[in-house]
């Protein structure tokens, strides 16, 4: 096996496994919804898959599923007209209408969202929301007493899609083996500003149309990349919608290291002769138990 090999094997490695056992609950959660508040029976409709998994860079152990459910509108004027807390009220209808399909499930809220947690260790977290014109969606935070929300999903998704066919289908692995990174050195950063800079990033990369062969260098010059951030910055805009994503903390310092570690990765590859066994236990060191031994 060569390097494309242990890179390849590396993101086969990353694919979630659990897809049917995923849609047959999204569809179990849409069926209940859509019955409830639209009058049909349907398992797809008013629903979008968004998040890491509606980005499709989310990477298998993941915990956390993100879904929006539409609403009729007529729904948002009737909550909104509440003296107090119609957020926290709307959040409650429809977790009492998903308590039907899932009575012995463990369903809570946190203030903008009903959460499904299933055996499994996956939790779906359901945020109902009304469809605004330009297509962005307004949504409800129970917090602080009451207040109305927006987000705009749908642009993000294309935009990731877009960009990894233009660069040979290497943005989504990128982003994947980043998550792999930041599960192994528990990276204060968030899922969403992680795709954002890989998408940043990739934009003008060298070797963007390149194959696994080059994925050394790729990881090795995103660490780099990531490293060079200031410091300062407090906010990233999101691919497509231009939404603000803070950041968690300061990432900057692993990303250093795992650079530095990647350089040597790389030097044991071309070594003469090639050390091959030492390059993979420097990958896997930055990467973990995902990156074939």
């Amino acid at each position: 096996m060569g390097l494309a090999d242990w890179f390849s094997g590396f993101c086969s490695n990353l694919t979630i496994q659990d897809g049917g056992t995923i849609s047959t609950r999204y569809k179990a959660i849409s069926r209940r919804l859509n019955t409830d508040f639209w009058s049909t029976t349907s398992d797809t409709s008013h629903s979008l898959y968004v998040g890491s998994y509606g980005r499709n860079t989310a990477i298998r152990g993941f915990s956390d599923l993100d879904i929006v459910f539409e609403l009729p509108s007529a729904l948002y004027h009737q909550y909104n007209a509440y003296s107090g807390n119609g957020q926290s009220a709307l959040l409650q209808a429809v977790r009492t209408s998903m308590q039907k399909t899932y009575s012995t499930s463990n369903i809570g809220g946190d203030g903008q969202v009903v959460v499904v947690s299933f055996q499994d260790g996956i939790t779906f977290e359901v945020v109902p929301v009304f469809t605004n014109q330009a297509g962005s969606y307004t949504y409800p935070d129970s917090n602080g007493g009451g207040t109305w929300k927006t987000t705009n999903p749908k642009p993000e998704i294309q935009a990731i899609k877009n960009r990894n066919i233009l660069c040979n289908r290497n943005l989504i692995p990128l982003c994947r083996m980043m998550r792999a990174w930041k599960r192994k050195w528990e990276v204060p950063i968030g899922g969403l500003l992680l795709d954002t800079l890989a998408y940043q990033f990739i934009e003008n990369y060298e070797h963007r149309d390149k194959s696994y062969l080059y994925y050394d260098f790729m990881c090795r010059d995103f660490f780099k990349w990531m490293s060079e951030q200031s410091a300062e910055q407090v906010y990233w805009k999101a691919p497509g919608s231009s939404q603000y994503v803070y950041g968690k903390g300061l990432f900057q310092y692993k990303a250093k290291r795992c650079y530095n570690i990647s350089v040597d990765a790389i030097g044991y590859e071309t070594a003469t002769p090639k050390k091959e066994w030492s390059a993979k236990q420097k990958w896997r060191e930055i990467f973990g138990t995902s990156f074939p031994d």
